[in-house]
């Protein structure tokens, strides 16, 4: 799996087209549809259009929130935040075979998404993000330690956690060397697309 993902941005279609586009054209390999309060037939398109790209482009396309969108444009998976749609019907809903990863924010967020069964967590957020509109408790680096070290009492393997939330490139070794396994990245990414290579240089 893939150690870093887009998250994508941008308040029109258009935006976001080309937001994941630049991504694509510096070298990302997953990128994640988010575009919350869209028009719905705006945000199928995106993913219609963003399905196409990263098959050309032969990265990982997952769609934030919409199962059946991304049953519908046969997406890669699907990403669920903790108030969506469960994952055991999501997996119902996609098969077998599709990415199904789930948003935590504390021990318990974690243990209940590993008893799920989803494929990857994304934990966060790291710090302040103003990408999200209902944010949970900012967990910094203290926050994600404790969280591993947690799992690590109870006996627990660490599952694919992704930090998120402000991720800067600096983060990226402290966070591996807690026992993070990746990155999800929205603003950075959107902002200075051309980081990409450096930010895959630093992951271990």
């Amino acid at each position: 799996m893939e150690k870093l993902q887009y998250i994508s941005q941008g308040n029109t279609r258009q935006e976001q087209g080309l937001h994941i586009r630049k991504a694509l054209d510096n070298g990302i390999k997953w990128v994640q549809v988010r575009w919350k309060n869209a028009p719905e037939n705006e945000l199928i398109n995106l993913c219609e259009i963003s399905k196409q790209l990263c098959s050309e482009y032969h990265s990982v396309c997952i769609i934030n929130d919409h199962v059946q969108i991304a049953k519908e444009i046969d997406a890669d998976g699907v990403h669920l935040g903790l108030n969506d749609s469960s994952i055991e019907e999501a997996r119902l809903i996609l098969g077998e075979n599709k990415i199904i990863g789930g948003t935590a924010n504390t021990l318990s967020d974690v243990i209940r998404r590993i008893n799920e069964t989803c494929d990857y967590i994304g934990l966060g957020p790291l710090r302040f993000t103003t990408t999200k509109e209902k944010l949970s408790p900012v967990l910094g680096f203290e926050g994600y330690r404790n969280i591993v070290e947690g799992l690590k009492d109870k006996s627990i393997e660490i599952p694919k956690i992704f930090a998120i939330g402000s991720v800067a490139s600096e983060d990226i070794l402290p966070l591996q060397q807690i026992g993070v396994y990746g990155v999800a990245v929205s603003g950075l990414i959107t902002r200075q697309p051309a980081i990409i290579n450096e930010l895959k240089k630093v992951m271990i």
